[in-house]
Order: structure tokens, then sequence, then C-alpha cells
């Protein structure tokens, strides 16, 4: 490894601790030429000055020093910001001590004289950990302190703060609104935030799935009926439009929606009126409509054009959750946090390992797929995320191919299969098309492969 490939900016800020001021001086050099922040620390004592649970970086320690020794500045690091990655060094450690440092909290445990690429891979790996740590907190922080909007749209992404901003300006219009998004999305949410938000907040909120019901009795529940008006109308029935008068009306996949109901739900629309099923009263209906589709109405076909553009005053879109893998891990969170809670169990940390896979997958079910991987993950502790995602394949750790050739064939292979991908990418500096061209892999088939070995391509990005 030369330093051309090594000196990269912004990989991470070290806390060098060594009484020795030529070792020290010495290694702060070869890591910022690596392309580290380094705080050269010459104790334990001024070291600890530094540490807090904002911190942004790492500690590496020397063993050997007077008055407060690594292993001693250690044990105080993990009361003050347990988890902190801490890297010792030194050129008096054996197995005992190392696997005592280890058994206590540290990350590494490094002898010399070291090899100085195989210290800086290390704190790499350290200052990789530590970023997911904090991303981690600062998620649970913005969970806590979350409310209106942000409470219910969960999510940091550009594409999220849009639809946000989107939604508050249509609440406030009290027009019809069509809403598109793939199945999962969360459009029926969507619907009951620009209800919440608007001047009909006071009054029901009605959603009705035009899939869901059977044509024969879609009428009925959209209009009501008068008793005697079919087989089985016992008594007269308030159906969903007139239930929803002052409030908002919610028709999802309405692109089901048969052709001669299509008609009726113009008329409504266009006068305000209703007639119960089998009755001749004319009923005034004051409502917002706002209706959800999976797909483009303009080009379905059996969709009226003409209801199209009654509906169509204003839309929103809501973005499929592989558009916006930053806000994974927040939802995620959110979905074990009220699992936990529900269930009285104490909620999971999400390792590094974890957080890695979910935003690597491509989340085809969207937000409703990702809540039920959350309710398993919350409720069996002997799983892990890749457990869940992949059941059919053997959980692997992202890592070098095995030299032991006692290990299962399946447990060789997909070593090497991951180290491949992973060298790919070092390549192609995280260039997602370049590594499916050099490996012949469609998009999908590489990214599965990236979340079942849990390898995210932000470590490879120049």
């Amino acid at each position: 490894m030369s330093l051309d490939n090594l000196n990269k900016e912004n990989r991470g800020t070290v806390l060098l601790v060594d009484d020795e001021a030529m070792v020290r001086k010495s290694t702060e050099k070869w890591l910022q030429m690596a392309g580290f922040q380094v705080i050269g620390c010459d104790s334990a004592k001024q070291a600890l000055e530094h540490i807090s649970q904002e911190f942004p970086g790492i500690v590496v320690s020397d063993v050997k020093m007077p008055e407060m020794d690594g292993l001693e500045l250690l044990d105080e690091i993990i009361k003050q910001v347990p988890g902190l990655p801490t890297v010792l060094v030194t050129g008096h450690g054996d197995v005992d001590m190392a696997i005592g440092a280890m058994r206590k909290g540290a990350y590494d445990f490094i002898e010399k004289p070291f090899n100085p690429e195989r210290l800086v891979e290390t704190i790499q790996r350290a200052c990789d950990k530590r970023r997911l740590m904090l991303e981690n907190l600062r998620l649970q922080q913005h969970l806590s302190s979350s409310s209106g909007i942000d409470s219910r749209l969960i999510g940091i992404s550009p594409a999220i703060q849009r639809l946000k901003q989107e939604l508050l300006t249509l609440a406030e219009l009290d027009t019809n609104v069509i809403i598109y998004g793939e199945t999962g999305t969360g459009k029926e949410l969507v619907a009951q935030c620009l209800h919440e938000f608007s001047v009909r907040k006071k009054s029901h909120f009605v959603p009705i799935n035009c899939g869901a019901i059977p044509e024969s009795l879609i009428e009925s529940e959209l209009f009501g009926h008068e008793a005697g008006a079919f087989t089985g109308a016992t008594k007269r029935r308030v159906g969903k439009f007139e239930y929803s008068n002052g409030g908002t009306l919610f028709l999802d996949e309405i692109e089901i929606m048969p052709l001669n109901l299509q008609i009726k739900l113009l008329r409504a629309l266009q006068e305000g009126v209703i007639e119960r099923l089998g009755g001749n009263a004319p009923i005034d209906v004051d409502l917002r409509v706002i209706a959800a589709s999976k797909v483009d109405l303009r080009v379905e076909n059996g969709f009226r054009e003409d209801l199209f553009y009654r509906l169509n005053v204003s839309q929103l879109h809501i973005p499929p959750l592989r558009d916006r893998l930053e806000d994974v891990p927040l939802l995620f969170e959110h979905y074990l946090r009220m699992t936990s809670a529900d269930h009285k169990r104490e909620m999971r940390n999400l390792p590094e390992q974890d957080i890695r896979t979910l935003q690597s997958y491509q989340w085809p079910g969207n937000v409703r797929e990702l809540k039920n991987i959350a309710m398993r993950y919350a409720l069996d502790s002997r799983v892990s995320v890749a457990d869940i995602l992949f059941p059919d394949e053997k959980p692997m750790q992202a890592s070098a191919l095995s030299e032991d050739i006692n290990q299962p064939l399946a447990v060789q292979v997909a070593a090497f299969e991951s180290e491949v991908i992973k060298r790919s990418l070092a390549e192609h500096e995280g260039n997602i098309k370049a590594v499916m061209e050099a490996l012949d892999l469609p998009r999908r088939t590489l990214n599965q492969k990236m979340a079942k070995y849990g390898i995210s391509r932000s470590e490879f990005k120049s």
C-alpha cells in the first residue's frame, strides 16, 4: 500500500497518546500523510481532556506510560464514553495482556514494532465504527426531539424533506390530491398527515381501499344504502362519503375502481351531492378527496380522463426507500423502539455490520418491509439483519478468504466472493456502475451481495 493510495482527506480523527516524543511525532506524521487529523497528547491525563460523547474520532494509546498507563486510560474511556474505539500499542505486550485489553473493551491491540500500514488499516476501521456510532446517536436524538410533521414522516434525506415541505403547503390549500408511490411507501400515512395539518383536522379522516372491497359492495361502502336496497340490507347504512362530510376521504388503489363507479364518483365530486343506494333523497357533502395510486392514472387504461382531472388538482410523489437509504437506520430504530416498548423488551443495539447491511439492501417492499424486519429483529435477539433478509443464505462476515480448507465450501466461496467485490470497489473507488461492468453483474444482484456481506460503497469512495 503506497502513500498515494493512503492519502485521502477526512478519513477520521485520531487522538494519539504516547509519552515518547520522538515516537509520537513520527507516528503523527505518518497518520497525517495517510489523511487523518491527529491530536497528539504526551499523557493519558491530557488525552482525557479531549474525551466526550461528541468526540468525533478514536484513541490510539501506548500502554507503558508514567502516572496513568494505557490500560488505566482505557478504563476511564469506558466509564466516560462507552464504545469509543481505543487501539492500544505497546512494545511490552504479551498474549495475556492483549486478551485482557480486548475483554475490557479495547478495539484492537498492536505490538511494537508495528507495520505502519497495518496500523492505518486498523485505525480506518475504528474510525468507520465511530462514525456509525455517532450517526446512530444522532438518529436517536433526532427521534426523541422530533415533533409535528417530523414525528409523523421520519427521515432526514433531501427527498423526504422535500416531501414534508410540499405536504405542509398542500395541507393548507384544501384541494383534492393524488398521491403516487410504490407499494409499502406509506401513502395512507401521507394522506393522514395532509388531513392532520389541514383545516379539516377536527373532522373524520376516512380511508377506504378500493382494491380490498368486492366490486358488488364498493358502491354501498362509498355512498351507503337504504333498508331493502338489496338482499341483506336490513337497515339504512351511512357510506364513507357521508361519514367523511366536513373531513377527508382517502381512496387508496383508486386505479382499480370500476368504471361505473368512477362515473358516480365524478358526479359526487362535481356537484357535492350523493344518493344512498336504493334511495332518492340528495345528500349534500363537503369533503376533501385524497386518492392514491401505484401507477400513473393518465396512462392507466380504464380510468376516466375527466375524473383524473377532477382529482388531479395537486400531486405528491413519495420516494421509494431505495432512493433515501440514509433514512433507513432512523426508520429501523423507530420501529425497533416501538416494537420493544409494545412487547416490554429491552431494545437491542444495532451493530455496525447490521447498519451496513440495512443501508446496502434495496428494500423492494419499502417501509412496510423495513417495519416487518425491525419487528422480527426486536423480538428475536439471536438473529442478525442478514439472517432475516437472506434466510436461505449462510450468514457471512465480509472478511478475507479463509485459508482453512476444512471450512465448508459455501463458507470459502462466500468469503472469496466478498473479497472480489471489495477489491473491485476499491479499484473503482466505489463506482457501482464500473463494478457492475467489471464483474458482469446486474445492479440488483450486486446490491444483494453487498447487503449480504455488509459491504458499503461509501468505504471505497475517494
